[in-house]
């Protein structure tokens, strides 16, 4: 069975257009939530927001069509992982796994306003990539891609859904090579939806903080480019991480809430660690889910007191510096553990004043250089659906 090395990836954030600008904000400690520009909403309540128009995403993507706004995310993230294997793909097994929640809705939305106050106005070419799977299809189209694909839509935990499917591919010889990943942009329609259930912040989100008031919602892109041993050689790639373990659990408590003790949650890490072998004291660093809700905080510190009964390791969440990125999140914060392996240090956890009272540990607040050979992220959606993905160091 071959691992599922990485041999590359892309981005896009409210924290920078590309890895190299990401990773210069974690370091610089530069958080991306501000007030809306871009996004038209009557709400006053930050955002993760990419300071560019659905223009200037389609000239940075090299995209001359109108297309929606999660599409030219997913477009520019998808270009900056694949592009430098295009030309070095033939004969390979490929496939392609894109993940996200609201599809083409920001011009459905500008479709719905024209319609409900004339019948005979509005584009319907506007709707026409309504649905999830349209991102995916376009994101090929602009990869020139002519692969089998597919698309996951679990809410929080999407992406990471798609990377676990890859290294599942990958690992049982049905592709040699998985691009894998996912985007969400922002809309009025999730700002609305989250804001009707009374958990977004209206300040800056403080996750794992004793006072935290809610999450603030972002937007992003991020793929990996995923392979087996065959593929590294044909790419001339000496991979540096791989994926080692990966797991999906069902908290089964609520539609939207996770169970005090974070059963799935527990689940998900425990059966993600006995995938790769590992015990607790082996991983060297937890990419938090860490939303800043009261409950999903809560229950995710709970899992990790549980799993991790000896010594909690260096954790801290990126959600403080990019917002919750929706069906992105888990590809976003894959990147960042990537990342993590590749500096050796441990991300900063923002705006922590107060640790959760009830937990035997907290986040670093500060960024730790430290030996990382191991990095658990955790993705914890609604519906229950909980995933947690291991990346270690070859």
């Amino acid at each position: 069975m071959s691992k599922a090395f990485i041999a590359g990836s892309g981005i896009i954030t409210s924290i920078g257009q590309n890895v190299a600008a990401n990773l210069h904000s974690l370091l610089k400690l530069e958080a991306g939530i501000t007030l809306p520009e871009i996004l038209q909403t009557a709400h006053q309540l930050p955002v993760g927001e990419i300071k560019l128009s659905n223009e200037q995403l389609a000239t940075l993507s090299g995209i001359k069509e109108s297309l929606p706004r999660t599409a030219l995310l997913s477009i520019i993230a998808a270009k900056e992982a694949w592009e430098p294997f295009a030309g070095k793909s033939d004969g390979l097994r490929i496939g392609f796994i894109g993940a996200n929640t609201v599809g083409g809705m920001d011009l459905t939305e500008h479709f719905y306003k024209s319609f409900k106050e004339d019948k005979n106005s509005g584009d319907l070419r506007d709707v026409k990539y309504h649905e999830c799977g349209a991102i995916t299809e376009l994101t090929l189209k602009a990869l020139e891609l002519d692969c089998w694909s597919t698309t996951i839509s679990t809410a929080c935990s999407s992406s990471a859904n798609s990377i676990m499917m890859a290294a599942k591919l990958i690992e049982n010889n049905h592709y040699d090579i998985v691009v894998a990943g996912g985007a969400d942009s922002l809309s009025r329609f999730t700002l609305n939806g989250f804001n009707s259930l009374l958990i977004l912040d209206k300040a800056l989100c403080r996750p794992f903080d004793q006072n935290r008031k809610g999450l603030n919602l972002g937007e992003g892109a991020a793929y990996l480019v995923m392979g087996n041993e065959k593929a590294m050689q044909q790419l001339n790639v000496a991979p540096e991480a791989y994926v080692s373990g990966y797991a999906n659990a069902n908290d089964a408590h609520h539609q939207t809430a996770s169970s005090p003790e974070g059963r799935g949650n527990q689940l998900a890490m425990k059966n993600a660690m006995q995938q790769a072998n590992l015990n607790p004291a082996d991983i060297d660093y937890i990419n938090l889910h860490g939303t800043g809700t009261e409950n999903n905080d809560a229950s995710e510190g709970a899992a990790i007191q549980a799993v991790f009964t000896e010594k909690a390791p260096l954790a801290s969440s990126t959600k403080a510096f990019t917002g919750h990125t929706l069906g992105a999140a888990g590809a976003v914060e894959a990147v960042f553990s990537l990342l993590s392996l590749q500096e050796q240090k441990a991300w900063a956890h923002l705006r922590l004043q107060q640790p959760i009272e009830t937990l035997n540990w907290q986040p670093n607040v500060d960024i730790v250089p430290a030996n990382i050979q191991h990095v658990l992220s955790n993705s914890f959606g609604f519906g229950g659906n909980c995933s947690s993905l291991i990346f270690s160091k070859t």
